[in-house]
Order: C-alpha cells, then structure tokens, then sequence
C-alpha cells in the first residue's frame, strides 16, 4: 500500500498533546487587538482541543502524527 499524504494545512495548525488529543491555537489574535478586553486576549491566547468527531478528521488528514 503506497504512503499517504499529510495535509499542509492541518501540518502547520494542529499538534497533538501529550494524552493523544489534538489541540490547536484560538483564532482571533492578528489584528485589531486594541479595543479587546484583556480578559478576551488572555483567553484566545491559550490553546484549545477538537472535539472527537474533528479528532476523527484530523486523524485521516496527518496519519502519521
């Protein structure tokens, strides 16, 4: 059976924890950040995890993570 591609995209955005979850970075910290609420900057600052069915995608998107 030949190799499976990765996707590029998925590559650059997503990365497994420690426990095998799939966690990403917030959306929202690029640009107008000024009028945000510290609290809110604080809170897309961390990261967050796929639920199971996004996990399920993103299993067949990087095979080999």
């Amino acid at each position: 059976m030949p190799k499976l591609k990765s996707h590029s995209g998925a590559k650059k955005r997503f990365f497994k924890s420690a426990a095998g979850k799939w966690r990403h970075a917030r959306a929202g910290k690029r640009h107008l950040l000024a009028p945000m609420p510290n609290d809110r900057s604080r809170f897309l600052s961390g990261k967050n995890t796929l639920n199971r069915t996004d996990s399920k995608t993103m299993d067949k998107f990087l095979p080999y993570k």
